[in-house]
């Protein structure tokens, strides 16, 4: 076939000429030129031709592929049918089989039966008690997130990365997420008992709690000494940007210097993040959202109104700052707004949603991932301090008996407080809008925020 054509393409150059120009020569160059332009067409032909059947034989190769982890499945399913020791149903088994599909995709995904998807779809005016702890799974076990700060948990001594074992007689080993906050959550007033495994500890630990109606002050600000405020944000719920921002007007002629306190803070609603990052910094990605979906990939931008990007910042984080907390350090950290310090934070930085998969089930599917500003990802590796101090209390001189340096009555006034733990009747009342020395000296993280924060202070006004 291709000798029929070529000799075509010869005739028919034969019969080319051109006034002025040498027929012999032109006759001769035109042969090549068509030549080489048809064996080219031939040659891309080819080529064309040999990628569309290794795509299609890709594509066969994958349907068939496929087709026999199907068939591997259905056998597998007709295997533990017939042979497992107790009777199971069909139903039964692709329940099982869904459950652990989405169990070891990640942490965060899971599978909702009946009953769980009717728990979470319930809507009630009836009151629920709860414990004040935020709850993750992290290396496939339970683990406390954080306690909300003044609620049952934090009250009876839960602390954040505390693992929980048992939920009163039911071990967490395979509970799911949403199994154990239903059997948290109950009557006001009533007790459950939590097993927890602790680092440092040399056996698990029993920590009997009374569950309460949870109601939380998510932003409340102090003064340390003269020129700095002190910003504690416990949860990101929809009251954060309102809070601080009557905060910081309260405050707004008392400070030169901000310390944000996202410790212990299991995260909340994106929002609210993004609006905190946005007070600080005033132009860039705050963060951005990234999924196999073209429709989940979203950009959220700082804006240059009403932006303060002059006052020197620190931000305290520790193991317990999750999710909108990593949004904000890790934000804030990526422009170089702020100095980060303490331990670092849990790594929780995925999209959930609740999609319906019949009437009555559901699953949670991790569909996109957060990233920083500089590309790096918050999902289980968290944002690590730029100065990282462990908590602790420091020691100072002043802890032994001096009586020479304080007034004698004063002195043993003090000294009795601190036998009996009563108050004296004519003590000042504590001022809850400050914090004294003696508790930034009980908390190593907050005094280096404060050493810190004064050097850049003492910077800037250079």
């Amino acid at each position: 076939m291709l000798g029929n054509f070529y000799q075509f393409w010869i005739k028919y150059t034969s019969l080319y000429t051109t006034d002025g120009i040498n027929n012999n020569y032109m006759i001769s160059k035109n042969k090549k030129a068509i030549l080489l332009g048809f064996i080219s067409t031939i040659t891309a032909s080819l080529i064309l031709a040999t990628s569309a059947q290794a795509d299609n034989s890709k594509m066969d190769a994958d349907r068939t592929s496929d087709l026999e982890a199907y068939l591997d499945f259905v056998r597998f399913k007709e295997t533990v049918i017939s042979q497992y020791v107790d009777e199971i149903s069909t139903k039964e088994f692709f329940t099982l089989a869904k459950k652990g599909v989405l169990a070891n995709l990640d942490a965060h995904s899971s599978y909702m039966d009946e009953e769980e998807f009717k728990e979470l779809s319930i809507q009630t005016n009836g009151e629920f008690g709860g414990l004040g702890i935020t709850v993750g799974m992290k290396d496939h076990v339970l683990t406390v997130i954080a306690p909300l700060e003044s609620t049952p948990a934090d009250k009876a001594g839960i602390k954040a990365g505390d693992i929980i074992l048992k939920i009163n007689d039911q071990a967490t080993l395979g509970m799911t997420i949403d199994k154990a906050v239903s059997i948290m959550r109950g009557k006001p007033k009533t007790d459950i008992e939590l097993t927890i495994v602790r680092e440092g500890e040399s056996k698990p630990l029993i920590v009997k709690i009374v569950r309460d109606i949870i109601e939380i002050q998510s932003v409340y600000g102090k003064t340390i000494g003269e020129d700095i405020l002190y910003l504690r944000i416990t949860s990101f719920d929809q009251k954060v940007i309102s809070g601080m921002q009557d905060t910081l007007e309260k405050y707004a002629k008392k400070y030169k210097g901000i310390i944000i306190d996202l410790r212990n803070n299991p995260g909340g609603l994106l929002n609210q993040a993004i609006d905190v990052v946005d007070m600080f910094v005033d132009k860039g990605a705050i963060v951005s959202q990234k999924g196999r979906i073209a429709e989940e990939n979203l950009v959220y931008n700082a804006t240059s109104k009403n932006t303060n990007t002059k006052t020197p910042l620190v931000v305290l984080v520790n193991e317990g700052s999750a999710s909108a907390s990593e949004i904000v350090s890790g934000a804030l950290q990526d422009y170089k707004r702020a100095v980060i310090v303490g331990k670092k934070t849990f790594g929780k930085g995925s999209v959930q949603v609740v999609m319906p998969t019949s009437d009555s089930e559901a699953m949670r599917l991790t569909i996109a991932r957060y990233y920083l500003p500089s590309g790096r990802t918050i999902q289980a590796v968290g944002v690590t301090p730029d100065i990282e101090v462990a908590f602790g209390e420091i020691k100072t001189a002043e802890e032994g008996i001096s009586i020479t340096e304080k007034d004698l009555h004063k002195h043993l006034e003090s000294e009795l407080e601190k036998v009996d733990g009563k108050r004296l009747k004519d003590e000042k009342k504590e001022d809850k809008t400050i914090i004294t020395e003696e508790e930034i000296y009980k908390d190593s993280q907050l005094k280096s925020g404060i050493d810190i924060l004064k050097a850049l202070m003492i910077t800037k006004n250079k």
